[in-house]
């Protein structure tokens, strides 16, 4: 391996502290950083300490949410919120070279049903090399690679032609509203690393989210004589196989990049809320759930979509056709967002990746979930996602990583930026 690099990425490597990178994640993963919470704010001021301890010029701000919101781009967020906290920690710059983001969110989804994790799912659990806790892979992992990348980097005394970004932001999880933030604050780059959870893959693109929500009308009356009433329950029901139809035809023809999933672009009902008495007719059903954004497709278009697919269930329904539904679009809002192709940056990474593992180029694919990719790239900015962790395990409670992963992935982190940036 050491054949083909120069003297100061052996040097870099050589720096990497595995002891550190270990510890660093399990102090990380102690913050319980629910999106919105006051935790997500302490992530950030922990974070912040930390890159000033690397001598990097840290720029760590309040949000203005009133303002961020009245945004006519705003990207939407759905956790509740009275603070929101950006950090950027820049190197210094020393030359004439292109600028590199390295990206990571610091929130994390609630923990759910706590009988399913074994012991407290902000306690993290190290099992040899496999530390389990929420936010392990999702990406608290990621984070730590970019730390340790950067601390490495530092530790071998390279001197940068360009300049490197380390990019912390909230609210991933439910919009983006970090991540917008932060582009908007005029922290830009050339080029953008994603550290999500990627299994060693290079994600160059992401499907998009929409949030929507499905008000359906019914008529109350006691549950004796529910034969006088309709019931918003079955009232709903032809809308949802209506959706079903709906997903099938979105997903012909998907991208090469999405090929290997079964449903490239889900169309999922995640809440269902009506009634409220067991011997009452319901008059109403709340249905909430995401619409996958296809690839390079303008959202407007994709909204317009299910407005109509639900505008004509309710059509030929007898009860709907004087009743309709309506739909509204609260939440996150994920555009999809891609790597533009031949761009030298996923060739870059493929590289430092097959040089730290003496193993093949990873390959390249694309993500059927929304992420910040899109404001990054929506912004000019080249982007791609990689780093450790598994995302099937995300925001769930067998959410792990491995130590040796994110060992790795600090190794190619440091490889690719030395040769984005170059040194002097």
């Amino acid at each position: 391996m050491t054949a083909s690099l120069s003297d100061v990425e052996a040097s870099a490597l050589s720096a990497v502290d595995e002891a550190a990178i270990a510890r660093l994640l399990l102090k990380l993963l102690a913050v319980p950083s629910v999106t919105g919470s006051a935790a997500e704010s302490e992530l950030q001021h922990v974070l912040a300490r930390q890159l000033e301890r690397m001598d990097l010029a840290v720029d760590l701000w309040s949000v203005n949410l009133p303002e961020l919101r009245a945004h006519p781009r705003f990207p939407g967020s759905e956790a509740p919120r009275t603070e929101a906290w950006g950090l950027v920690g820049d190197t210094r710059l020393q030359g004439d070279g292109p600028a590199l983001v390295l990206q990571g969110h610091v929130d994390v989804v609630p923990p759910g049903d706590l009988a399913r994790w074994e012991g407290d799912p902000f306690r993290p659990r190290a099992t040899g090399d496999v530390v389990h806790a929420r936010g392990a892979c999702d990406m608290k992992a990621g984070i730590v690679a970019i730390l340790a990348a950067l601390a490495a980097i530092r530790e071998a005394g390279a001197r940068l032609r360009g300049r490197v970004s380390a990019h912390f932001v909230v609210s991933e999880e439910d919009g983006g509203l970090g991540a917008f933030a932060t582009l908007q604050r005029g922290h830009i780059g050339d080029a953008c690393i994603i550290t999500e959870p990627t299994s060693g893959a290079l994600m160059t693109a992401n499907a998009g989210a929409l949030t929507f929500r499905l008000d359906v009308p019914g008529r109350a009356t006691h549950g004796s004589t529910r034969y006088a009433g309709t019931s918003a329950i079955d009232a709903y029901l032809p809308i949802h196989h209506a959706l079903a139809r709906l997903e099938a035809r979105r997903n012909m023809g998907a991208d090469p990049r999405m090929s290997e999933y079964p449903i490239p672009y889900p169309l999922s009902v995640g809440t269902l809320r009506s009634g409220d008495w067991a011997s009452s007719v319901p008059d109403l059903l709340v249905a909430e759930g995401r619409l996958g954004v296809k690839l390079g497709e303008d959202p407007a278009q994709a909204r317009t979509e299910l407005e109509v697919c639900v505008a004509e269930a309710c059509a030929a329904d007898p009860w709907l056709r004087s009743h309709p539904a309506t739909v509204t679009w609260p939440g996150g809002q994920f555009a999809s967002g891609q790597l533009p192709a031949g761009h030298p940056l996923a060739a870059r990474v493929a590289d430092a990746h097959a040089t730290v593992t003496a193993g093949p180029r990873p390959s390249e694919r694309g993500a059927p979930y929304g992420s910040d990719l899109r404001l990054y790239s929506g912004a000019g900015i080249p982007t791609l996602q990689y780093g450790p962790g598994d995302v099937r395990l995300a925001h769930g409670p067998q959410e792990q990583v491995r130590v040796s992963e994110v060992v790795t992935v600090t190794r190619a982190l440091i490889l690719a930026t030395l040769r984005t940036v170059g040194t002097m």
